[in-house]
């Protein structure tokens, strides 16, 4: 490596699209931030609209960072619906109105570097294997709770995933036969009964009966208003929205233990806003049905921790997964060609 090119250290850029926001972060080698730019999402703008504010918060993070675009080697996207990962296309994100979108290739045009596009969930684990929660662990399962479930899954630092495609689909486990219908068209899935807004959903439903006094003076009954902020606040004043978490956190401790017969990971993280703003409250509902439901053989075996990055999680793991992969790839051409 040339003087000139130890002068000019080489960056990566870590992308978060999430359903409301969109972040971008520029970092060294090493994987420290150097600068930032976050942005609104704008709801159902279309792919080739979105794509483009793709790549102005990018140049916009580049400006934060006082960093020239040129030392670019490689971006890493984190993003949440139905993804093609051979091809780098997001065929549905339904949050966002988008269908189609080469996010990949229209990237690899602007900067001319390698490309390469995760589950959003993925990428929040492998953010917190890195420098969170899950750092040094062998196994690591991960349950993101938010609109709907999220999970993810590593071993020995690989990314659990189909060909060409996320699985870990953990919202979709059934935990109650003929429970309450789900967005995916089946009853009693996990994020039909536990996710944040099955949650508001029933405390919206508490509000209007009178038994959560606090929230129904506070937003009403408007589930929009009715975040994981609201529901921290609430747990304190309404009694009937700690019980609610907590039954919610349970039933997430049930499906853990599922995957615990299955994987027997060493630690599991639990990641979200709601389990970031409650975490002793969420952490020992999902303990308590952990601990009721898995066989005695497997007590002791896994350790459950609250994700530790907050908003940085994903954008920190796509990046990270993109300096891994692309180090790797060049290793293996270079051990080809020797």
């Amino acid at each position: 490596m040339s003087d000139e090119k130890d002068d000019k250290q080489d960056v990566w850029v870590g992308f978060d699209l999430g359903g409301t926001k969109m972040l971008a972060v520029i970092l060294d080698e090493n994987l420290k931030p150097l600068g930032r730019k976050r942005r609104k999402t704008r709801g159902h703008e279309g792919a080739d609209a979105g794509l483009e504010r793709i790549e102005e918060t990018i140049q916009k993070a580049f400006k934060d960072a006082d960093v020239d675009p040129s030392r670019l080697r490689g971006i890493g996207i984190g993003c949440p619906g139905i993804l093609d990962l051979k091809k780098g296309i997001i065929n549905e994100a339904p949050n966002l109105g988008w269908t189609d979108a080469m996010v990949c290739s229209y990237l690899n045009k602007k900067y001319d570097v390698p490309v390469i596009l995760l589950n959003d969930v993925d990428a929040g684990l492998y953010g917190e294997y890195h420098f969170g929660a899950a750092k040094k662990s062998r196994s690591v399962l991960g349950i993101f709770p938010g609109t709907g479930i999220g999970g993810a899954f590593l071993y020995e630092g690989k990314i659990m995933q189909g060909d060409g495609r996320s699985c870990m689909e953990i919202g979709h486990i059934q935990v109650m036969p003929d429970g309450p219908l789900c967005g995916c068209g089946r009853r009693g899935c996990l994020e039909a009964v536990a996710s944040r807004l099955a949650i508001s959903a029933a405390i919206a439903q508490a509000a209007f009966r009178g038994q959560a006094p606090y929230v129904r003076d506070q937003v009403g009954t408007d589930l929009s208003e009715i975040r994981s902020g609201m529901i921290s606040e609430a747990v304190e004043k309404d009694k009937v929205v700690k019980q609610i978490v907590q039954d919610a956190a349970y039933q997430i401790g049930i499906a853990a233990g599922s995957m615990i017969h299955l994987l027997s990971p060493d630690k599991i993280v639990l990641g979200g806003g709601l389990a970031e703003a409650l975490p002793d409250l969420f952490k020992k509902g999902v303990k308590s049905g952990i601990e009721d439901w898995i066989m005695p053989s497997f007590k002791d075996s896994y350790e459950v921790k609250v994700a530790e990055l907050g908003d940085d999680s994903a954008v920190l793991g796509a990046a990270a997964y993109a300096r891994d992969t692309f180090h790797n790839r060049v290793k293996e051409e270079e051990s080809d060609a020797s």
